[in-house]
């Protein structure tokens, strides 16, 4: 039985390599499509994780400033702020470090001086809230918004509202083009493995004589195919790697702004890896359905 398989699938793989032989040039532009698609699809899936991982990054670094009403301590109100489950630390910036802070940078050398003009110190304590996601902070600063005793809480509201609707944006338009793409392989696919068909008609006729079963006659079809699919990931996948590589190569010898955005589009270790999985699958998925319209007129003859 085992020798059997064997045999039947050396008889596949003989009749794929075969058909590919014969598709010619088609092959390549079966393949090519599918290479554009995939690589656009691989884009846009690895630019939405780079985001939310950017995204992720700004919200450890992103700060929301609480700035407490007068007479208000901050160490007083620091252990309710660090209650909240989205806050990851607080740090306390008392009135007084606050002014010694301000009248440096206003090159005031007299800070009593300059306290006993006022008469009193104008600042209040704050309070510096660091989030673990950047996407938790504006429901985070609502909430603290209510919190007695806090008087203002800023952030910075409009550039994170922007990266947010910039990636939305991004994906809408990344869906419509690899709909169109998908549709435009797929025809592709279809169109060749349907010439190909066209050209083994006789050989095809002569097996359904013998007594061949359809399945067996047009599996070497479906599975070039699905070839054309698998082909088409792999390069499209070095493309993506050779791509990736060389960003944040150029980042890294950036200035550190653009470090810190080196690191944030950083994929991880299982990213990495599923990546490739996720376009051979995709890629597959194409080439069968490509392969299926092509043999579906023949095989229902």
């Amino acid at each position: 039985m085992f020798k059997l398989w064997l045999t039947q699938l050396g008889y596949l793989g003989q009749e794929t390599l075969r058909g590919l032989r014969r598709g010619g040039w088609m092959n390549w532009a079966a393949i090519s499509t599918v290479t554009v698609l995939l690589f656009l699809f691989g884009i846009s899936l690895q630019t939405s994780w780079q985001v939310s991982g950017l995204l992720n990054q700004m919200g450890s670094r992103l700060e929301i400033s609480l700035y407490l009403e007068s007479g208000v301590s901050g160490q007083v109100l620091r252990p309710t702020i660090e209650e909240y489950p989205e806050v990851t630390t607080v740090q306390v910036v008392p009135k007084e470090q606050a002014w010694k802070e301000l009248l440096q940078d206003l090159g005031q050398t007299d800070i009593d001086g300059a306290t006993e003009d006022l008469g009193q110190n104008p600042l209040v304590d704050e309070l510096k809230v660091s989030v673990g996601s950047a996407a938790l902070v504006p429901s985070l600063a609502e909430k603290l918004a209510r919190v007695p005793g806090i008087e203002e809480v800023t952030y910075l509201d409009e550039a994170l509202r922007n990266l947010i609707q910039i990636n939305q944006g991004f994906s809408q338009l990344s869906i419509v083009v690899i709909g169109l793409l998908t549709l435009t392989a797929i025809a592709v696919i279809t169109t060749t493995i349907r010439l190909i068909v066209i050209s083994r008609q006789q050989e095809i006729e002569v097996m359904q004589l013998v007594g061949a079963t359809r399945l067996w006659i047009y599996m070497p079809f479906i599975l070039q195919g699905i070839t054309f699919g698998i082909v088409g990931a792999l390069v499209s996948w070095g493309f993506l790697s050779g791509t990736r590589r060389f960003i944040q190569h150029l980042l890294t010898e950036q200035p550190n702004f653009l470090q810190v955005v080196s690191d944030g589009i950083r994929l991880s270790t299982g990213q990495v890896i599923l990546l490739p999985l996720i376009l051979v699958g995709f890629g597959s998925l194409v080439g069968l359905v490509g392969s299926l319209f092509a043999v579906q007129r023949f095989a229902l003859k």
